[in-house]
């Protein structure tokens, strides 16, 4: 439904060029990493969390043997 296409992808890339130029484009898409680059590790950080809680709450539920 919201599909990008080869001729909208081109058009998006000719207005990016026209309005940042060619010598700021590397500096915008190191920008776009890093900002990729800081979400993902939030994002592990918090599947992390999500995990040992449900490790503490497996831990808790279990009977001891004793």
């Amino acid at each position: 439904m919201f599909g990008m296409h080869g001729t909208e992808i081109w058009f998006i890339l000719a207005v990016v060029i026209l309005f940042f130029g060619g010598k700021k484009i590397p500096e915008l898409m190191r920008g776009i990493g890093q900002g990729v680059r800081e979400f993902n590790t939030a994002k592990n950080s918090l599947k992390d969390e999500f995990e040992k809680g449900l490790k503490e709450e497996e831990n808790k539920k279990l009977p001891e043997n004793k």
